[in-house]
């Protein structure tokens, strides 16, 4: 599998598009079987796929092991969600002459595929965020063919997963061209241009994923596009916590530091009361051995954040940190973190309060823990996380901040790190801007319905309607149904009467 050229990428679209209708009738078992058959695939290859992942990338061993894990029991997760059917949220409303609001036609809504979608895959999960990753793993449970843009910093690993999903996929008997790769930066943005392209969905820095989004919404036919860009995952420590959690600052740095920090849901800012003792932080912080970062270009972007971060006014260096260059300037790094006040944080942030994708984070000494629901709308409008370490005793002082922090995030922590997210059906990873473009969600099997769009049938006879809106409901999905005769009740149900 080469870089695509102009001509291959009609031929790409072109079978993405010719294959949609089919892929979407797959009959629920059927498509389900073909990501657990993905998921095996991976499994069966892990050990072929890690070691060029651990060429390409430089993440560690036990990482990448648990990321094909991950990777794998997500599909088989999917697979689950597809044989329940509720994603599909199908709903019947019977024909009712008498119907409050004036007679009422038989109507039956239902989430059906959108079409082609284009994922542009991350760097810095070459399993769980990229060729075989989640936004894929979404839309293939959904029924759209997907064509994955593979990212530069793992492109052999990229062509020889792409190889293994497809042949997967063949095997388990789905309509040829349901998944395909291409190369190039420019080669993605013109399929993104590309009428039969109907979703695109992103991980990356803000700056290109505005970028892309823009593309989309600038079409002539406009395409929602789900892309997630950055977060600074704020955390916040109570007095009481910094009593009762002796470990606090330990897990800190274990969240700073694990995978060099580059991870979306890295906690770049920890509060902490003005007196709070941090012990032996630099101690720790300088006993953590070097990681390479990804690539060359997140390198050299990293030396630049934390370059501005230690000249900022007013910080205090608690863990200086190392950036190392090898000849083929790759950086290898160790942990950098710094203290500054709520009011240096204030008045620098440009400086401060950009995201820095690497081991580095900023501890913030507060000194009025009332102020720290307004702090937090001002200076965090959008997280895919945010975290709340308090004393149980506390928790009828903390109302008001968890309220500013669900306001502003997707997903609220109590005690823990942000790191880690579980793949789950209740997970959201998402938020709103600048976390992501569109407030929705790429981890869990709610990821699905970003890559479906409602269809009402009104009196459609029962020959042509979707398998799941019929009454013998072959699927065996879940029907919400209302019967006739229902509407003059309303109110007296609810016990509001």
């Amino acid at each position: 599998m080469t870089t695509s050229t102009e001509p291959d990428l009609d031929r790409v679209a072109e079978r993405a598009a010719a294959v949609a209708r089919a892929f979407a009738a797959t009959e629920p078992r059927a498509r389900a079987a073909a990501l657990v058959a993905v998921a095996d695939a991976l499994d069966r290859n892990a050990a072929e796929l890690i070691a060029i992942a651990m060429r390409e990338t430089g993440l560690t061993a036990p990482r990448l092991i648990g990321e094909v894990r991950r990777t794998s029991n997500q599909l088989r997760l999917f697979a689950e969600a597809i044989v329940d059917g509720g994603y599909l949220d199908a709903r019947i409303d019977a024909a009712d002459p008498e119907y409050v609001i004036g007679p009422r036609p038989d109507v039956r809504r239902v989430l059906e595929p959108v079409g082609p979608v284009l994922n542009f895959a991350a760097s810095n999960f070459p399993f769980a965020f990229s060729v075989a990753g989640g936004d894929s793993a979404a839309a293939l449970a959904a029924g759209c063919p997907v064509v994955v843009k593979a990212h530069s910093g793992h492109l052999e690993l990229s062509r020889r997963t792409a190889e293994v999903v497809i042949e997967a996929l063949d095997g388990a008997g789905m309509p040829d061209g349901v998944f395909q790769l291409i190369e190039g930066q420019q080669d993605g943005v013109d399929l993104l241009k590309d009428d039969r392209i109907r979703a695109g969905a992103f991980t990356g820095s803000t700056h290109v994923g505005r970028l892309l989004a823009d593309i989309a919404a600038t079409r002539p036919r406009p395409i929602p596009f789900y892309g997630e860009l950055g977060s600074v995952n704020p955390v916040y420590a109570t007095p009481g916590a910094v009593v009762a959690e002796p470990e606090l600052l330990q897990g800190f740095l274990a969240s700073v530091a694990g995978s060099a920090g580059q991870l979306c849901t890295k906690p770049g800012f920890l509060f902490v009361p003005a007196g709070a003792e941090l012990g032996e932080l630099a101690e720790a912080a300088a006993a953590v051995g070097e990681h390479r970062l990804l690539n060359p270009g997140i390198g050299r972007a990293f030396e630049e954040r934390r370059s501005a971060v230690l000249g900022a006014d007013g910080v205090t260096v608690l863990a200086e940190g190392e950036v190392r260059v090898d000849d083929d300037g790759q950086r290898f790094v160790t942990p950098t973190v710094v203290e500054v006040s709520v009011e240096q944080l204030r008045a620098q942030p440009d400086a401060l309060l950009e995201e820095s994708f690497g081991p580095l984070s900023v501890i913030v000494r507060y000194s009025d823990a009332a102020a720290l629901p307004d702090l937090h709308r001002e200076l965090f409008p959008g997280n895919l996380t945010s975290t709340v370490h308090a004393a149980d005793s506390e928790a009828g002082e903390l109302g008001d901040l968890v309220e500013a922090l669900a306001e502003t995030s997707g997903r609220v922590l109590f005690g823990g790190w942000p790191t880690g997210v579980s793949v789950t059906a209740a997970m959201q990873h998402g938020g709103p801007f600048p976390a992501t473009t569109t407030d929705a969600t790429s981890v869990g099997t709610a990821a699905i319905t970003r890559f479906l769009r409602g269809v009402a049938y009104q009196n459609a006879p029962a020959a042509l309607l979707p398998e799941a809106l019929r009454d013998d409901n072959p699927w065996g999905v879940p029907q919400r149904r209302s019967e006739a005769g229902r509407s003059s009740e309303w109110g007296s149900l609810t016990g509001i009467h």
